[in-house]
């Protein structure tokens, strides 16, 4: 099934995300299908989530009351989940949207994906590595806010070249990448290693470094050529790594 068909549901943790994201949220969500369901958790009978009630009817998101029953204890978490395997069972959906920086949805993750369906995540930064790689995607959603003239990327200030070759992580996930994409003569389609990239790390987006797109994250790093081809479709960028320097 094409990506853009998808039939999701999005399902946001009103406690643990902020109303700044909604309209970057949707959009990004948009890329990936069509968003049948949209129900967002919290108790809406306090005034913490004001923020969130000014505009979830401009986006049609239904809010879901769940009381705090016991101070300490995340009832939101719980309601979310139910709904979720709820929604799983009812087998009218490809894919989820889990909205929250709590690795309290890790297991929730893991079943919709045993179930076949996609899982897309967002959270912060600060969301625990089991979240995030339970999800088949991770977004995190300081690159959904608006973006400025002086930061195209939202709030995420674009990495100058020595501080993109000294992510050790970012530089092997692209090598890797491209060694296991390329042809014999090194060079590999940049789709194709976006796809391994992402695969490899569902948290991995060029928009984390300040860059919009793969093409452009990757001549910042510097060690790296690229090159346009004409294809029958069109031109596609071809990228591998620049050949060591003879002494």
């Amino acid at each position: 099934m094409a990506q853009h068909s998808q039939k999701l549901a999005v399902l946001i943790d009103a406690d643990n995300a902020q109303p700044a994201i909604v309209d970057g949220l949707l959009a990004e969500i948009a890329k990936y299908g069509t968003a049948h369901v949209k129900r967002i958790y919290g108790d809406w009978t306090g005034s913490h989530l004001n923020g969130w009630k000014a505009v979830l009817l401009s986006h049609s998101i239904q809010p879901m009351q769940q009381f705090r029953y016991t101070v300490g204890k995340n009832a939101t978490d719980s309601a979310m989940i139910i709904d979720a395997m709820d929604l799983l069972y009812t087998e009218r959906f490809d894919g989820f949207c889990i909205v929250s920086s709590d690795s309290d949805f890790t297991r929730l993750a893991s079943r919709i994906r045993e179930s076949g369906r996609v899982v897309y995540g967002f959270g912060e930064r600060k969301t625990p590595e089991p979240f995030r790689t339970a999800c088949d995607k991770f977004v995190y959603t300081e690159v959904l806010v608006p973006a400025t003239e002086s930061e195209p990327s939202g709030s995420v200030k674009r990495m100058s070249a020595k501080q993109l070759r000294g992510d050790t992580r970012l530089v092997n996930l692209v090598r890797n990448a491209i060694d296991a994409a390329s042809d014999e003569s090194g060079w590999a389609g940049l789709g194709a290693v976006g796809s391994i990239m992402s695969k490899q790390a569902p948290d991995f987006d060029s928009r984390n470094y300040g860059y919009g797109k793969l093409s452009g994250l990757i001549t910042g790093i510097g060690l790296f050529d690229t090159e346009e081809r004409a294809t029958g479709h069109g031109k596609a960028l071809y990228v591998r790594e620049k050949p060591k320097s003879k002494h």
